[in-house]
């Protein structure tokens, strides 16, 4: 069951100070090698996707349609190649690089909104929004001024002798 005594004693709440600034600078350490790791990884990915091929299949075909012959071109060509044979992974994977969508801008349109709202209702209740006009009203339903009072009553019909008499009764 989900309790923060549970934690007590176990947790960072009882650790020295000076064991937590040690774990927090392996955690830095560790977050700092992985974020290089992910960059070489990008640079080397980029560099071999660059790299001209000299392949007498591939490369002939590539320059009579105007485009370099490098490896990137090659995978992109194949992935065509696929996706024209009926492989619709290939042709979702197409879709979806150039930005494409089976979705409907009515679809689209009814998921901004949904966010929106989402994200307005997190602001609001972490007190991250300006929302003065909600706070006056939300102090003016808890305290009233006697006008806001008396306008709550304004529509109702006036009372009869007879219905007064019957209040009074019970």
């Amino acid at each position: 069951m989900a309790n923060p005594e549970n934690l007590k004693g176990k947790g960072f709440d009882s650790r020295p100070t000076s064991e937590l600034r040690e774990i927090q600078r392996k955690g830095c350490e560790q977050s700092a090698k992985v974020r290089r790791e992910k960059a070489d990884f990008r640079k080397v990915l980029n560099a071999l996707l660059t790299a001209k091929i000299d392949s007498p299949d591939i490369t002939p075909m590539l320059e009579a349609m105007g485009v370099k012959s490098t490896v990137e071109s090659a995978v992109n060509a194949a992935i065509i190649k696929k996706a024209m044979e009926g492989d619709v992974k290939a042709y979702t994977a197409i879709r979806d690089t150039i930005g494409q969508t089976v979705k409907s801008e009515m679809e689209l349109e009814e998921l901004r909104i949904r966010n929106e709202r989402e994200k307005y209702t997190n602001d609001v209740m972490m007190g991250k929004t300006d929302n003065s006009e909600g706070i006056k009203s939300f102090l003016n339903a808890i305290k009233p001024s006697q006008d806001d009072l008396s306008s709550l009553f304004d529509d109702d019909t006036e009372v009869s002798d007879e219905e007064t008499a019957q209040a009074d009764d019970v």
